[in-house]
């Protein structure tokens, strides 16, 4: 049995007649009939019983109309599904970034995809670069953003370099360690630190030897935090400050909230954020359309931030 015989079929039930439903379906009215006669074989009933020289539904016809119905109906929605999704207009997509990402560009990402894309069922999760890592690799999502440094270690996965991160400590624009120069880690800590985000442990070393601090790095700072809308909040409204990447502080540099204080030696650590997939996996075209996105995202603001440095 095949979908084309069903569709004879359901044009001889639609039409009533041999002939009518051989120029619908644009056949000899020989080759319907075998068409025909071929699904009641396949079926072991007879489908119509021929009489006087025409066709007339048996009970079995009958019976079977609303499923051969909902077959044809299914396949050409499959193949409809299918096209769609080819064409990254619909199907799920699941991914993950993290909160210094998610902050400036989640909306944006999502608003662009459901434009291109109005079937799309999006999955989102915001989480550090190792929560992500183990979601990945438990195939539960089909990309994230991410530290790919981290990623590198794993055979199983590809990374695509996008965006090399530039940190530094920033404080409220009017805060007092604001347009001073040569600040030490002991002026610093006449205020307020307050931890934010993924770091590495390879990072944490690095900023323990830069800045003279004692592990484990969270015994530094008076609050860890990795939601970045509580980091933000907390250095706008106090004498807060936060060493972190010029990324997680885009939004309220772009508003002039923050400022950039001249601590040294400069923060200057290794973190590379880029796409992480699973190697040799299709990707859908919604998560292809996703990555030109992402990739032209980092691009500008790399160039914005060089504005701010």
């Amino acid at each position: 049995m095949n979908t084309r015989q069903l569709q004879h079929f359901l044009a001889l039930m639609e039409t009533g007649s041999l002939s009518a439903a051989a120029d619908a379906v644009h056949l000899s009215q020989p080759a319907l009939s075998r068409s025909i006669k071929a699904l009641e074989d396949e079926l072991r009933v007879s489908l119509f019983d021929r009489t006087n020289r025409r066709l007339h539904p048996t009970p079995y016809a009958m019976e079977y109309l609303g499923r051969a119905k909902r077959i044809v109906f299914d396949e050409r929605e499959g193949a409809r599904t299918l096209n769609l999704m080819k064409n990254g207009a619909y199907g799920p997509l699941s991914f993950g970034l993290g909160s210094s990402v998610a902050i400036d560009f989640l909306g944006a990402l999502i608003q662009q995809l459901l434009a291109v894309g109005p079937g799309l069922k999006i999955q989102a999760q915001v989480h550090s670069t190792d929560v992500l890592l183990d979601a990945l690799q438990k195939e539960k999502l089909d990309f994230f953003i991410g530290d790919v440094g981290a990623a590198a270690t794993y055979p199983e996965l590809a990374v695509e370099p996008l965006y090399k991160c530039s940190f530094g400590w920033f404080a409220r624009a009017d805060h007092p360690l604001a347009g001073r120069k040569g600040v030490t880690i002991e002026d610093l800590r006449e205020h307020p630190l307050i931890g934010s985000g993924y770091i590495s442990e390879m990072l944490t070393l690095k900023m323990a030897h830069l800045y003279g601090m004692q592990l484990p790095i969270e015994n530094n700072f008076a609050a860890s935090i990795n939601n970045i809308e509580t980091v933000h909040n907390l250095v706008v409204n106090t004498n807060a400050i936060v060493p972190t990447t010029f990324l997680a502080m885009l939004k309220l540099l772009r508003e002039g909230r923050v400022a950039i204080i001249d601590v040294q030696p400069p923060f200057e650590l290794d973190l590379t954020l880029g796409i992480v997939t699973i190697r040799h996996r299709t990707q859908v075209p919604a998560a292809e359309q996703s990555f030109a996105i992402i990739r032209a995202y980092f691009e500008a603001v790399q160039q914005e931030i060089e504005t701010y440095r």
